[in-house]
């Protein structure tokens, strides 16, 4: 992506880093589909969670005058869709994250670096070590 789409894309990283959102991936798609030029896929461990971090992202973004499109499943909690137009969010249950494997899907879309995607901690504050294909 060029250098502005990527500063635009820290508003949406920075959203949606800020409420612990697990597993931020980021998609570059502009090449595969007219739909969206980035997906932003993230898991949350609650259903709970999942309505949180999506209501986070919304108001986040608000903040900046970024509204959406449109979003859905936040009353669910299972997997909400957020359209921002250019970038579309998942944020995914884990579960069904896994069953509906959006990264297998779009494999052939290259990643997008997270610059801002802090180490995860252990309980006792100290970083732990992420798998190899998380790092």
């Amino acid at each position: 992506m060029t250098e502005d789409a990527d500063a635009a894309l820290d508003f949406f990283f920075q959203a949606v880093l800020g409420k612990k959102a697990m597993h931020v991936v980021a998609l570059e798609v502009r090449e595969l589909t007219s739909i969206a030029d980035a997906f932003i896929i993230c898991s949350g461990r609650s259903n709970r969670q999942v309505s949180a971090i999506a209501e986070h992202i919304e108001r986040e973004l608000r903040g900046h005058k970024i509204k959406p499109l449109s979003v859905e499943g936040t009353g669910e909690g299972h997997w909400v869709l957020m359209d921002y137009g250019n970038v579309i969010i998942h944020v995914f249950l884990e579960s069904v994250r896994e069953f509906y494997d959006l990264e297998g899907l779009w494999s052939d879309a290259p990643r997008i670096p997270i610059p801002t995607a802090p180490k995860p901690k252990s309980a006792d504050g100290r970083k732990t070590h992420l798998p190899r294909d998380e790092k």
